[in-house]
């Protein structure tokens, strides 16, 4: 009997963030999908902290959101607190945080992939890629045809999107003791891995964890400091969902007696014991290695989160461990507030494969194997906000790949998501990577506030903004930039913010009476947004001149440059461009290892033939 063959445009391995947004975005621009996954009750799971947004990850959420991706959505209908972090600083780093109702989150993540046209759920494992072609084929290599599953059948399609998340190989610690997973309670993917080496690409070992999650009922809440939701609440779509006010969360904080119990057990972490070789992501630490890192501290602040309304668990965010068990008990209950609790599921570690993102291109394809894309923990980045935003320019582009069209990206200078592929594909990454708003040079103008103005345009372009939305976010510009002009931004814009910085938390109406009588009729984000053109009207200005003298770079493309016969490159400088090669001169001046000279003896190459084409891709 033949092996069945079922033919798709598209398929998604993997049913997280990255593939719930990669899955929706191709079949919403008309590609049939297949979503394949073991089990499609774990579609949207969110097994560390259920919460979406934060520093340098909000931003992320508020522009995936504006090209008409689905986290800011699902985030906002299952929330159950909300908060702007930052807040008393600048608007480059101020960044909305939502608490979800975890299981709430997985269920109306599923429901959108069910309801979505031309997603197709197949349960199974896929054990290995499909390829076509070869050293003798007319394209001049090979490239994806499908995946096949472990039970047979095969998923034919000319685009796959791997978003396999940490299951690769995945291993799980309780201290020195493991258990193949991909997370806790779920089998690993065993197979993929020797069938992406067999291509050609080149694997790296990370490792990543979780905090435990204490039974509520046994927790004192009165010892401990209570956090409330912002009121009005925030949200990502501009539509809070229903219960953001509903739930508090609290602090708490390790003492001197967590840090003794840490260090006189380290050689019991599977982290300190040697027994872990990946790297973990450096700006989410264990608390042993906060512990370890950071002596000099006589505590660490942790937030106790509910995982829901209708759980009994509670999560304590920065507690993450790779101990043993029976010595989590003991941790736990060191901590104020604590000392009754008792843990329905521990903390673990866990560690998988991950692809040398260097590999990829910055629309998410194999530079390796045409056809082949990927999106979230398998190119190396560590949160759900990272993977959405990467699962959804990998959809985009394998959707337009089957239908015979360009590919299509974000840019660096255009906002976060760009920064995102710019820095994976351009750097490459030694540890997991976490999005930070001290990674974008441009924040002050890639605010999350000024998403929509930044990206609906290119969502629409791509198909995924209908022209309702559009206009409407044209209307808002139109409104938040007149009023603004009113208040004399463009006319006085240095002397004006000089002014408006001389009295700090000065509100919207209060500038409206100082310089430009009554207010005009805006909604409060509108009002938001108008208050910071104003009052950092000279900063933004100064941003904006900057990047347009970075942007012009841009322009230039490297298409079929020899570097070896580019005269006065440093030896270094040519490798590095080797290496990397970049598409653009922009992207060649930030490869490490370029130096200002080695730019300038491009310049003069490109300049000198004629016919260098000027204008490169979206």
């Amino acid at each position: 009997m033949e092996p069945m063959v079922q033919s798709y445009d598209v398929v998604v391995v993997g049913g997280g963030h990255a593939g719930i947004e990669a899955a929706v975005a191709a079949a919403r621009l008309g590609a049939r999908v297949a979503l394949a996954i073991p089990n499609p009750d774990t579609i949207g799971r969110m097994p560390c902290n259920p919460a979406i947004g934060g520093p340098g990850k909000s931003q992320l959420v508020f522009e995936l959101h504006a090209l008409g991706g689905a986290m800011g959505r699902l985030a906002d209908a299952t929330a159950i607190h909300g908060r702007t972090l930052n807040a008393s600083k600048g608007p480059a780093v101020q960044s909305l945080r939502v608490q979800n109702e975890r299981d709430g989150y997985a269920a109306a993540a599923r429901e959108l992939v069910e309801a979505t046209a031309g997603v197709a759920l197949v349960r199974g494992e896929v054990a290995e890629i499909v390829v076509t072609g070869g050293p003798g084929a007319g394209d001049g290599g090979q490239r994806v045809a499908g995946v096949r599953l472990v039970d047979g059948r095969t998923l034919a399609a000319p685009s796959v999107v791997l978003c396999t998340g940490t299951f690769l190989r995945g291993i799980v610690w309780y201290g020195r003791r493991s258990r193949e997973a991909g997370r806790q309670g779920e089998a690993p993917a065993r197979h993929l891995s020797a069938s992406l080496l067999a291509t050609g690409h080149r694997l790296m070992r990370f490792k990543t964890g979780t905090p435990p999650r204490v039974r509520s009922s046994t927790v004192d809440f009165d010892e401990l400091q209570r956090v409330e939701p912002d009121d009005p609440p925030a949200s990502f779509s501009g539509t809070p969902g229903p219960r953001v006010t509903e739930l508090p969360t609290w602090m708490t904080r390790t003492t001197a007696a967590t840090h003794r119990l840490i260090l006189d057990h380290l050689d019991q972490s599977a982290m300190y014991a040697g027994v872990i070789d990946g790297p973990g992501p450096r700006y989410c630490p264990s608390i042993e290695d906060k512990i370890v890192r950071f002596a000099d501290k006589e505590h660490h602040l942790l937030f106790v989160e509910p995982d829901g309304v209708d759980t009994s668990e509670v999560y304590l965010q920065g507690f993450s461990s790779s101990m043993p068990p029976e010595l989590q008990d003991t941790m736990v209950r060191t901590l104020p507030g604590f000392a009754r609790a008792e843990i329905q599921r521990y903390a673990y570690a866990v560690e998988y494969d991950a692809l040398d993102p260097t590999q990829l291109d910055v629309t998410m394809m194999s530079k390796v194997l045409p056809g082949l894309f990927s999106a979230g923990q398998i190119n190396g980045t560590s949160g759900y906000e990272e993977a959405a935003a990467l699962g959804l320019i990998a959809g985009v582009n394998a959707a337009r790949r089957a239908a015979g069209l360009a590919p299509v990206t974000v840019r660096r200078d255009q906002g976060y998501l760009g920064v995102l592929l710019d820095d994976l594909v351009r750097w490459g990454i030694d540890e997991p990577y976490r999005m930070l708003t001290s990674r974008n040079e441009y924040r002050l103008l890639h605010r999350q506030d000024n998403a929509d103005e930044r990206m609906t345009g290119l969502g629409h372009a791509w198909g995924l903004v209908d022209d309702a939305r559009r206009d409407a976010v044209r209307a808002t510009q139109a409104r938040v930039e007149a009023e603004a002009a009113r208040l004399g931004r463009v006319r006085e814009a240095g002397e004006l913010a000089a002014t408006v910085l001389c009295r700090p938390g000065e509100g919207y109406e209060s500038v409206v009476a100082r310089f430009g009588g009554p207010p005009e009729p805006l909604s409060p984000r509108e009002a938001r947004r108008v208050e910071v053109l104003v009052r950092y009207a000279a900063y933004i200005e100064r941003n904006r001149r900057e990047l347009e003298s970075r942007s012009r770079f841009e322009g230039w493309s490297m298409e079929g440059v020899a570097f070896d016969r580019v005269p006065s490159l440093s030896a270094e400088g040519r490798a590095a461009l080797e290496r990397g090669r970049p598409a653009t001169l922009g992207a060649a001046r930030r490869l490490r290892g370029v130096r200002d000279s080695d730019v300038t003896a491009l310049l003069v190459h490109l300049r000198s033939r004629a016919d260098v084409p000027r204008e490169t891709a979206a």
